[in-house]
């Protein structure tokens, strides 16, 4: 089984009660440990808890290419 662990991350608010989330994890399991980068899209209920819909998972060194990526465009 695995278990992720969020070991940083950002919030960029959106419009309305949207918010991006841009985190550092980690993922252990009986192989090992590693890190990667989550982008996670999600918004803010009537209760005001965060609630995600939808969310992308990056090696570090692909996040960095998506990031140069950006920077580029």
């Amino acid at each position: 089984m695995a278990k992720f662990e969020t070991l940083e991350k950002r919030e960029i608010k959106l419009s309305g009660n949207k918010f991006l989330e841009v985190a550092r994890k980690k993922v252990t399991t009986e192989s090992g440990e590693s890190e990667f980068i989550s982008i996670s899209k999600g918004y803010i209920n009537r209760l005001g808890q965060k609630r995600f819909k939808a969310s992308l998972g990056f090696p570090e060194d692909v996040a960095k290419q998506v990031a140069e990526a950006l920077e580029s465009l």
